[in-house]
């Protein structure tokens, strides 16, 4: 069963009769991340499609508001229009999940929270996300945060959403700050370190006032399906290192980049257009597109990365590379019936301890309705979690099973 309601005022009353019919929901813009997370257990599909289109950008105060069902494609071209961006830098994990680029939402990008990969300075969504408007459990509307960027009245509810999978209420319209996108780039590459070597290269680079803003390193197998020839030339691992900012301002942090990790001789810089198509395949995954294996996204302490990755990747005939400076690794798997889950985390667990977690990205849903994609929480946060959700969902209409069996 679907239900298509054509604006605000019907979700609310969706809503209603859910409540009234004693039916669940499962929250639906254009579907291009149902395949994230665990398969919904729902009794109607609510298609939130027509809730689209941008209510208002307001270039010179920074603020963009949106329906939820508004193409991210669309937003992205006017504002590239106005030399501007979200900085968060919004992955496509379409083709990952075996969908065509392009079909994602403002919606789905902000309720799966994921950044891409410059999220170690510029944060992710939720450090975006000034307010929202939307319908909670108890078929009430409701607006939370505002249009400026130094809000501070009442509770982060709009923070809290972010992330949530839709799980805590329908959102209506989100507003969001947006900045300036960065008028030049300037890649430093490093040819020849191993996966050990690049988390002690990266760490250094961050750490040096070059002010990197983002960092990641291919291994050989991963760099040879680059569509940057100078990646998929190098016949062995790559290191990035990104450099953003005005041109002379670009250049001379380049260079003094290059300086401070001299000892490492075998450099290239990749401009503009290279640099942008090498830092969108690392946020969207695409190294690992059009396969069929299942892939994970572990979280871990920076120079613990390649211990994670290289480890699993080597035991398991995988695949992986990393990302945020190596606290982000990508790591694909031959399939199996459960995904390597259990493997994947009791080695995280050994090398990273309570640092570390791990989310399934990509398996069929038998696998996903099994295997927890999300890591396990500790009792204490699960009862947290538990006890929010019951304040916005107490009938635990929306999204049921989403996240959590």
């Amino acid at each position: 069963m679907v239900w298509t309601p054509k604006d605000a005022p019907g979700a609310e009353q969706a809503v209603k009769d859910a409540l009234a019919k004693g039916r669940t929901l499962e929250l639906v813009g254009t579907g291009t991340r149902r395949s994230f997370g665990r398969p919904v257990e729902a009794d109607v599909s609510l298609d939130l499609s027509a809730l689209r289109g941008v209510v208002t950008y307001q270039p010179e105060e920074l603020i963009l508001a949106a329906g939820p069902a508004t193409p991210m494609s669309e937003i992205a071209a006017m504002l590239a229009e106005q030399g501007q961006c979200l900085a968060f830098e919004p992955p496509d994990f379409g083709p990952l999940w075996g969908l065509p680029a392009g079909r994602g939402t403002l919606g789905g990008a902000m309720m799966t929270g994921r950044g891409g990969p410059r999220r170690l300075t510029a944060g992710g969504p939720r450090d975006h996300c000034l307010g929202l408007k939307g319908v909670n459990g108890f078929g009430e509307a409701f607006a939370a945060g505002g249009r400026v960027v130094k809000n501070v009245t009442g509770f982060d509810v709009a923070k809290l959403a972010t992330g949530s999978f839709g799980t805590l209420c329908v959102i209506t319209e989100l507003t969001l700050k947006v900045l300036p996108a960065p008028p030049q780039a300037q890649t430093l590459a490093i040819r020849g370190l191993t996966d050990e070597a690049a988390m002690g290269v990266m760490a250094k680079a961050l750490g040096c006032p070059a002010q990197v803003s983002s960092a990641a390193h291919l291994p050989v197998d991963v760099a040879a399906r680059s569509q940057v020839g100078e990646l998929s030339a190098a016949q062995g691992p790559v290191t990035l290192l990104r450099v953003e900012g005005v041109g002379p301002s670009v250049t001379a942090r380049i260079a003094h980049l290059a300086e401070v990790l001299s000892s490492e001789t075998r450099q290239a810089v990749l401009d503009r257009e290279a640099s942008q198509l090498a830092w969108k395949e690392i946020a969207d995954v695409a190294f690992f597109a059009g396969d069929e294996g299942q892939v994970w996204k572990l979280s871990a302490p920076p120079m613990l990365g390649a211990a994670v990755g290289r480890r699993l990747a080597d035991e398991l005939a995988g695949r992986c590379f990393y990302d945020w400076g190596g606290g982000a690794v990508w790591l694909e798997l031959p399939v199996a019936p459960d995904a390597h889950a259990e493997r994947v985390r009791a080695v995280l667990a050994q090398v990273a301890g309570g640092d570390g977690h791990a989310t399934l990205m990509r398996a069929d849903a038998a696998v996903r309705a099994q295997v927890a994609p999300f890591q396990p929480l500790a009792a204490g946060v699960a009862a947290l979690t538990e006890r929010v959700r019951a304040q916005f969902d107490p009938q635990r209409i929306f999204n049921p099973g989403r996240m959590y069996a």
